[in-house]
């Protein structure tokens, strides 16, 4: 068995295989030289925004070692992180809880191995798997956890990455900018709990900094967190939401969208609002936000970039120029036949012909999360 990508998926899937005593081969490709997790949205007094249980195998085994509040009690924290008083643990706390995860199995880990092709070996009918150092690996089955595709919407896609750049490279990037000049306008495009927590963090590390925010709603909306909604997490909303016809499906994404996606929590949307108000008492307005918004287009100049952005309500558009940089909170692709969707994930490309798919082309996921390939054993 191979995987692909050594993130929490294929983690909990590792520690599955151990304390389920699988003795077959095993050996997960990763294309970083170390797992770390979500490293640039690693931002000061950021939250999982879930319970601390819902970790790399709670659900499956509570007794497990692995379970987060293991990982407090071997590391001497249990006490003092229960004494905290947090809903949820701190990002950077989660984080070392998965390198911790990580450590016990570096023997199933070939790091620095950039998956490039994907394709099925004629004589062995096994999967032959390359990768950018001209490594090829062969298996009897492939685990795929190579995360989402970010969304990056057309008006921005032939901006230079080192100015325009999604959520996910938004550290990196932006101590990138710093050391080349001061910055003085960003942009920030969309209404999620990630476009706050950036917004929030650029406002504490750079008081001279104007930030304007675009989004298509009216205001930054409370994400749905009603113990009703939270029955998603639950195996038998899944068996429920895998049953049900096209049409239904389309319906519970509908009603269940302000769970994950386009929403933030309390707490953020306070803390914003509260800083908001605070810069105004102080005769200052460092951050605008453009709600009804949409972005036409996206300009270079010399050193800036300028938006041309639309307001919906009233059909008027209005240029932002000097743009140090625009970040990108836009999301991630689904699988889907829409625009900004994808019919299956990229890594598959060569396969593509022999995946099972539904009538418009999107692949089928089993409920065990296994995608079959027709022709192949």
């Amino acid at each position: 068995m191979s995987g692909i990508g050594f993130w929490p998926a294929n983690i909990a899937l590792a520690i599955a295989l151990e304390e389920l005593d699988f003795t077959g081969a095993r050996l997960f490709l990763e294309r970083h030289s170390s797992t770390k997790w979500q490293p640039d949205m690693m931002l000061s007094g950021s939250d999982i925004q879930n319970h601390p249980s819902r970790d790399l195998v709670t659900p499956r085994n509570p007794r497990s070692r692995y379970t987060f509040t293991n990982f407090l009690f071997e590391n001497d924290r249990l006490f003092e992180h229960l004494n905290l008083g947090l809903e949820f643990p701190l990002r950077s706390e989660f984080a070392e809880y998965v390198r911790w995860g990580v450590g016990f199995f570096a023997r199933d880990v070939a790091y620095n191995q950039t998956v490039t092709t994907i394709q099925v070996d004629p004589v062995s009918n096994l999967y032959c798997v390359a990768t950018q150092t001209g490594n090829e690996f062969f298996a009897r089955s492939l685990v795929l956890a190579p995360g989402r595709t970010p969304v990056i919407p057309q008006a921005f896609s032939e901006c230079a990455s080192d100015q325009v750049f999604h959520l996910t490279q938004y550290l990196g990037r932006l101590a990138q900018l710093t050391q080349q000049r001061e910055l003085k306008r960003i942009a920030m495009v969309g209404g999620s709990q990630s476009a706050i927590e950036i917004m929030l963090h650029l406002r504490h590390s750079y008081p001279q900094l104007e930030i304007i925010n675009v989004q298509r709603g009216y205001g930054f909306r409370l994400k749905d967190t009603s113990q009703f909604s939270e029955h998603v997490y639950f195996p038998s909303f899944v068996d429920q939401y895998y049953n049900s016809s096209a049409e239904a499906k389309k319906n519970i994404n509908r009603h269940l969208h302000y769970t994950n996606y386009s929403a933030a929590d309390a707490d953020v949307i306070s803390e914003l609002y509260v800083g908001m108000y605070e810069d105004k008492l102080q005769g200052k307005n460092r951050i605008t936000i453009k709600n009804f918004s949409e972005i036409q287009h996206c300009t270079s100049t010399v050193q800036d970039y300028s938006l041309t952005v639309l307001d919906t309500q009233g059909q008027t558009a209005e240029q932002l120029p000097d743009l140090d940089a625009v970040v990108l909170a836009t999301g991630f692709r689904n699988l889907e036949t829409g625009t900004q969707d994808e019919l299956f994930p990229t890594i598959l490309r060569d396969l593509a012909e022999s995946l099972d798919c539904d009538t418009q082309g999107v692949i089928r996921i089993s409920r065990d999360y296994r995608v079959s390939a027709t022709g192949l054993s």
